[in-house]
């Protein structure tokens, strides 16, 4: 055996010259796992970033969403005029109105009933308010008819008179009652009832965007 050959090698590595075997160093295993961890890692984050990018550029009924322009300009959105139904309420020539006072003022009923009947109401009776409500409505007044009037003739009447609260009784008949309350000084001005009613009866919009490149 040679000087040269290390002890517990022999046999085909035994060194039989002048250069000595090249000893290859184990592969770091560890740093291999980390990086195979880091890779996954990295790809798992990408794939999830895609996601969510598609789930911002896409619809609820899985079409694209062009919330700009190509040229970066946000679209161009105006009201669709059926994005509601629109609310019918009846004219007020279709409204029979009996007026009562039932304030210690006189002449009451009668000028309001006037006026009523300037902004297109049908004028039914008009006198004192019965001892049931004489001098007992501490408000504005009390508009009083059937069930059926509280979404169509309350609404048009009472839009002529702020604080009017309504009330129900049993009659058949499509007529209803207005009863002017001590704290009545006079009807709203017809421009805001008339905007009060246009408001009522407008549908809620919705938008259509045009999308210009």
């Amino acid at each position: 055996m040679s000087m040269l050959t290390p002890p517990g090698m022999g046999g085909k590595y035994r060194i039989t010259g002048a250069k000595y075997p090249r000893m290859r160093r184990p592969r770091n295993r560890r740093r291999i796992v980390l990086a195979a961890i880091a890779t996954v890692v990295a790809l798992g984050l990408a794939g999830w970033g895609t996601v969510q990018l598609i789930d911002v550029f896409t619809a609820d009924d899985g079409s694209t969403k062009k919330t700009a322009t190509a040229s970066g300009r946000q679209p161009d959105c105006r009201p669709s005029p059926s994005a509601a139904p629109v609310r019918t309420l009846p004219k007020p020539a279709q409204i029979t109105v009996n007026i009562y006072n039932a304030t210690p003022r006189a002449g009451l009923a009668k000028t309001t009933a006037d006026e009523l009947k300037k902004r297109g109401f049908v004028i039914g009776k008009v006198g004192n308010a019965p001892a049931a409500f004489d001098k007992k409505i501490p408000g504005t007044g009390i508009l009083l008819g059937a069930p059926a009037a509280a979404d169509s003739s309350f609404t048009v009447l009472g839009a002529q008179l702020k604080g009017a609260k309504p009330q129900h009784d049993e009659r058949k008949t499509k007529d209803v009652d207005l009863l002017l309350g001590t704290a009545f000084k006079s009807l709203s001005v017809q421009k805001e009832a008339e905007r009060a009613l246009a408001t009522l009866t407008k549908p809620s919009p919705g938008s259509v965007c045009d999308h210009k490149g």
